[in-house]
């Protein structure tokens, strides 16, 4: 166990007075305001901060038709490229990513069972959240004019809720349907500290960030400005 992995798990319980309960934004797909207290939140900070001094440094991905993100992105346990998982960052350096950590696994769990919390432990939630093991995140930074077109999450080989993370500025989340990038869509804004998790029915929807909202990181979070978003992902690979 490292010593990251010694100190945060201690700290990663759900916050007595977050901003409010789950909020069902569509069947299986769950915000839950001000998750993560200001602590936790820097915690993370400087854990990004290692990670993008890492053997893969952060890059913005090249879609196959050549246009490039304006998100960038540092990737734990497997390597995310336009539309695949490999353990080496092929696209960048060739070097292996960095391993996802165990904290993040725990982390992954408490967020699921949180979000969740209003089934009462019906239809096998409880059992979800005791069973879901990520293996990959993406985590990704929005500097100023960054935003992320609708997309559905779909590399993976599991059906595994995602677990989404922000920290720093306020940002449009664009939750849509499984079945067109168009309406209809939820438009939520996530703030700094904010959890969001889709799974079941929802584990596939569209989804993009049109907008981040400059000026708006909390003086508290460790960011000064930009957001972060980490995403966990359980990707039934080996």
């Amino acid at each position: 166990m490292s010593d990251d992995d010694a100190l945060f798990p201690l700290e990663l319980v759900q916050p007595e007075t977050h901003d409010a309960g789950p909020r069902l934004i569509a069947p299986g797909a769950v915000h839950v305001a001000g998750w993560l207290t200001g602590e936790q939140q820097r915690w993370i900070v400087a854990r990004f901060a290692e990670w993008t001094q890492g053997p893969v440094p952060l890059r913005a991905a090249t879609l196959p038709g050549g246009h490039q993100m304006s998100v960038r992105t540092v990737c734990l346990g497997w390597h995310w490229q336009p539309y695949k998982y490999t353990r080496e960052a092929t696209d960048v350096n060739g070097r292996p990513v960095l391993d996802f950590p165990e904290w993040m696994v725990r982390l992954g769990r408490k967020a699921v069972a949180a979000a969740y919390a209003s089934d009462g432990g019906e239809n096998g939630s409880t059992a979800l959240a005791s069973a879901y093991t990520p293996d990959a995140a993406l985590v990704n930074f929005y500097n100023d004019g960054a935003a992320m077109g609708m997309h559905q999450d779909k590399d993976e080989r599991s059906d595994a809720p995602v677990v989404s993370l922000s920290i720093g500025e306020s940002c449009v989340f664009r939750f849509g349907n499984t079945k067109t990038r168009t309406k209809p869509y939820t438009d939520v804004e996530l703030r700094s500290g904010d959890l969001f998790v889709f799974g079941g029915p929802s584990r596939f929807a569209y989804h993009g960030i049109p907008k981040v909202l400059p000026g708006t990181a909390p003086a508290d979070c460790g960011l000064t400005h930009g957001r972060i978003n980490i995403t966990m992902r359980v990707t039934g690979l080996s």
